[in-house]
């Protein structure tokens, strides 16, 4: 089944909506917010990285507001526990059984605020509830249902009591961008509403869970050429093979990646994605994948320098739209 042209605008039209509306809260950061819902429809994670004091919290609270659903946030800090997350076990004297009280990670929206301050026991608690969307606990597995999607923030800069993302969680999050720092306009337009100190309490929601699943499911059934795909493998191979990486991007980032262009293609009104679209989304889904070289890393290369090099070396195929 292929999408028509009309689904495409509508599409499009309820898209639009959704950034306009989490776009009250973040003022001049429309790509970003693009991106971030984009993630969303694609049923995937996002984690944000930027300095503190930019909207990265704002940013998911309005994005969690939006959504006729459930939103939690954890404040992830070096004492926190897995159970804290998950949720425990407890024993019901009144009816002689175990009985499971959920965390908070059982929302459509969770909120994991500065991630990285977790030590690496409590952080491997979300690999199998981002991956499978299921929680394991004494044997029992608990859904969390539909829609689900973790934001977590971290601080690049501050680096003291935190602990590195393992490259078993890095790779669950099917984004990771940062808002930085807005520009003068913006500035002064935040400056002068500096009453309103909660801007994302104000957003109101626009979307139900039969809605989101519905885009996600169109989204699905967008075309993309087979060279398009053939493309995403070929810089998918060529992070593998480069000098300044020490492991490439796997399996999984490729799939992110074949996901994400047809949900963007969609939220721009076409029915086909294109190598454009690759080119776009290719560093924010791929980059946080990589593992530069220690020697490289200290010569200064970024992962995101290395995607942009790929980008640029590999010839850019030519397309059918469907």
């Amino acid at each position: 089944m292929s999408v028509t042209s009309e689904q495409a605008a509508w599409f499009q039209g309820a898209f639009d909506s959704l950034v306009d509306n989490v776009g009250q809260a973040i003022l001049g950061k429309e790509e970003t917010i693009k991106l971030v819902i984009a993630s969303m429809l694609s049923e995937g994670h996002v984690l944000l990285e930027d300095f503190p004091g930019t909207g990265k919290t704002v940013l998911a609270k309005a994005l969690a507001n939006t959504l006729e659903g459930t939103n939690s946030r954890i404040q992830f800090t070096p004492d926190l526990l897995p159970s804290d997350v998950t949720g425990v076990t407890i024993y019901n004297q009144s009816s002689n059984k175990f009985e499971f009280h959920k965390g908070p990670i059982f929302a459509s929206v969770v909120l994991a605020d500065e991630i990285n301050r977790a030590s690496p026991k409590t952080q491997s608690a979300l690999l199998e509830v981002m991956e499978e969307g299921v929680v394991t606990v004494d044997g029992e597995s608990y859904p969390v249902g539909k829609p689900f999607m973790v934001i977590a923030t971290q601080n690049p800069v501050e680096q003291a009591g935190t602990y590195k993302l393992p490259e078993a969680q890095l790779d669950r999050f099917l984004i990771k961008t940062s808002l930085g720092y807005p520009d003068r306009d913006t500035a002064v337009s935040l400056l002068l509403d500096a009453a309103n100190r909660s801007r994302s309490s104000k957003i109101t929601p626009i979307i139900g869970a039969p809605s989101l699943i519905a885009m996600s499911q169109l989204a699905s059934e967008v075309h993309v050429d087979r060279s398009v795909m053939e493309y995403i493998t070929d810089i998918v191979h060529a992070t593998r093979s480069h000098k300044d990486v020490a492991l490439g991007v796997s399996m999984r980032g490729g799939l992110a990646l074949a996901r994400m262009i047809k949900t963007w293609a969609l939220g721009h009104g076409r029915t086909y994605a294109t190598p454009d679209d690759v080119n776009t989304l290719a560093i924010p889904v791929l980059a946080h994948r990589l593992i530069v070289d220690a020697e490289s890393e200290f010569a200064g290369v970024k992962a995101e320098d290395i995607v942009s090099g790929i980008l640029v070396d590999l010839p850019v195929p030519a397309y059918r739209a469907a």
